[in-house]
């Protein structure tokens, strides 16, 4: 849980609620095919059938320190696709959705290309 404090009073914040709303910004930028699993977790979380399956959640690793986020990405992007191009797009519109939905500043992104599909 992250917590903030502002003129308005105390604001808790969960952490699926920013990787669904980092996830959600990633899969709608040009370029972006997919979000992968990370680890052993993940990939047993996608394998069982517990729960309603939410692909954009998938690879997304969010921390906060010293009040400010930081935010790992696991994609697979479309082949053709100028990498550079669509990665710093990536990192700066998670940072600004963040930074205007919540109020909090991120400190840094990092985009790990996985995979590059046809």
């Amino acid at each position: 849980m992250v917590t903030v404090q502002n003129h308005v009073g105390k604001i808790t914040i969960s952490p699926n609620y920013f990787t669904e709303l980092i996830g959600n910004t990633v899969t709608k930028c040009f370029g972006v095919i997919s979000m992968n699993v990370t680890g052993v977790k993940e990939t047993l979380k996608t394998v069982m059938p517990l729960k309603k399956k939410n692909k954009s959640r998938r690879g997304v690793k969010v921390r906060f320190f010293k009040d400010k986020l930081l935010v790992d990405l696991h994609i697979s992007l479309m082949y053709g696709v100028n990498i550079s191009a669509v990665i710093r797009s990536i990192i700066n519109k998670v940072g600004y959705t963040i930074e205007q939905s919540t109020g909090i500043s991120v400190e840094k992104v990092n985009v790990y290309v996985d995979s590059i599909r046809v």
